[in-house]
């Protein structure tokens, strides 16, 4: 058996009257990858901070590599041999990618930087990651994002780090990306390292993990070997109950056209997009990252320019302007819910509201205890948990973030949602409530786009799905006509129907 690398005991934490982490246990072993999993909210975050040296545990103990671990901070965690590769990566964009890696562990004798030295370290450590072709004077701001992550964890290599934690790092990646990214990882792992990987993706972890612990309400709820648990049994363990359907369905019925499309074009997508929404259905967007799924919805809503094209809703033509297509029924979910999708300093309430303030209005002044009440009505519909309407909508978990994105669509009374990957980097019970939710619109005779590179989901929840590449909107179908490999291959241009 490996030897563990990382040993926590007992770590418990609490917030106020909020307990985040009750007496969990883990080992992280060289030479394997151990899969966190559980729920927004169950305590992983929480957990990698204590790990990381950014949070202190109320009590428990660590070591790592057979001495005790208790960093001051996320310095001393990354020097005693602890990295970190978050979802949101932690780079200086105007820096090459030699001073990034290098960045606050330069190489140093008589207080000149040896340069020489730093860039014999980082071609090193690239070359344990094969990537030997990455260009080390370039500005880590002109990669893309898995290069990016190749930076990051070349950081860590520099450090000698024994072991490595990747939060949600496939979030943001194509296919090809999550394969080389596995492939570093595999090579990490081959070194003798621990790997700890978060994700909410159950194909992912089976593909990559050697075993797993799941956390649920703070507590390890249960762990062992991947090999002999199936997929069942690791969401039973993260909900708490048995869940016998993982794409829960409420009837519908596809009624008159709701929303149409007549060769919509914009500056770089989409090029010519036409279609035909009814009440009453979901229809699935699939495509590779950048097909032209994103800047469809965001020209729908008149957020990018339309070059050409005609949108109508309810059989009206409404003008080129985001408040005119909130007006006649439109209401879209950012992908990006923390720049975009969110006021993120601002409060639940106030997130919820914005777009439809009418209702408590008068004369000019708002109602506060008129909206205070709808918006708690509206998170008890959703289940949104948060303290209260009031909370800042920063300190919630991914999950409840979109929740609140889809209630904010949902009580601006939008006819036609337009759904942006709206699962993305959330846990499976959440997931399985928008699905919910989705279905429950579309019962209600609302219409939903729903974009998603999850052809998984797309299949089990969609009525029709659309396929884009290279803006594009190439075929759409029923979804019993499609598979996964039909989809990918007329994704990439190949004939669908094979």
């Amino acid at each position: 058996m490996p030897t563990a690398l990382l040993r926590m005991s007992q770590v418990s934490k609490s917030f106020g009257a909020t307990r985040a982490l009750a007496d969990v246990s883990l080992e992280a072993r060289g030479g394997e990858v151990l899969a966190l999993i559980g729920e927004n909210g169950a305590g992983k975050s929480t957990l990698m901070k204590i790990l990381s040296g950014a949070v202190s545990p109320d009590r428990g103990e660590m070591e790592l590599a057979g001495r005790r671990f208790a960093p001051r901070g996320p310095h001393s965690a990354r020097l005693a041999g602890v990295a970190m590769i978050y979802q949101e990566l932690n780079l200086a964009p105007d820096l090459a990618v030699v001073e990034n890696v290098m960045l606050g562990q330069e190489s140093r004798r008589c207080g000149v930087v040896r340069r020489a030295d730093e860039r014999q370290r980082v071609r090193a450590a690239l070359e344990q990651l094969d990537r030997t072709d990455l260009p080390l004077d370039l500005p880590v701001g002109q990669l893309s994002v898995a290069d990016q992550q190749v930076v990051e964890i070349a950081r860590a290599l520099v450090t000698d780090a024994k072991v490595i934690v990747f939060d949600e790092p496939t979030s943001s990646l194509t296919r090809h990306d999550v394969q080389n990214l596995f492939r570093a990882i595999v090579r990490l792992k081959q070194s003798g390292m621990a790997i700890i990987y978060i994700s909410h993706f159950l194909e992912e972890i089976r593909q990559i993990a050697d075993r797993f612990v799941v956390l649920r309400d703070g507590s390890v709820a249960g762990s062992g070997p991947l090999a002999g648990a199936t997929e069942a049994d690791i969401v039973s363990l993260m909900v708490g109950r048995k869940v016998e359907e993982l794409f829960p369905s409420v009837p519908h019925a596809c009624g008159e056209i709701l929303l149409s499309l007549e060769g919509l074009s914009g500056r770089r997508a989409p090029k010519g997009a036409t279609l035909e929404l009814r009440r009453g259905e979901i229809l699935g967007l699939s495509g590779l990252v950048g097909a032209g799924r994103t800047e469809l919805l965001r020209c729908l809503m008149a957020l990018d320019p339309v070059r050409d094209g005609r949108v109508r809703i309810a059989g009206l033509e409404p003008r080129r302007t985001p408040h005119a297509r909130i007006r006649a029924g439109l209401g879209l979910v950012s992908e990006d819910r923390k720049t975009e999708g969110l006021a993120q300093r601002e409060t639940i309430a106030d997130n919820l509201t914005y777009s439809r303030l009418q209702p408590y209005s008068r004369f000019g002044w708002l109602n506060l205890g008129h909206r205070r009440t709808a918006v708690e009505d509206w998170m008890r519909k959703l289940n949104v948990k948060a303290r209260s309407s009031e909370q800042l909508v920063e300190h919630l978990s991914g999950g409840n973030q979109q929740k609140v994105a889809i209630a904010r669509v949902m009580h601006q009374d939008a006819d036609v949602l337009l759904l942006d990957e709206p699962t993305r980097g959330i846990d499976v019970g959440t997931k399985a409530e928008i699905y919910r939710l989705m279905a429950q619109l579309a019962a209600q005779g609302k219409a939903v786009i729903f974009v998603s590179s999850y052809f998984t989901e797309l299949l089990a929840i969609c009525d029709r799905v659309g396929v884009m590449a290279r803006g594009e909107l190439r075929e759409i179908r029923p979804a019993s006509e499609w598979t996964s490999e039909s989809i990918l291959s007329c994704a990439l241009g190949v004939d669908g129907r094979t």
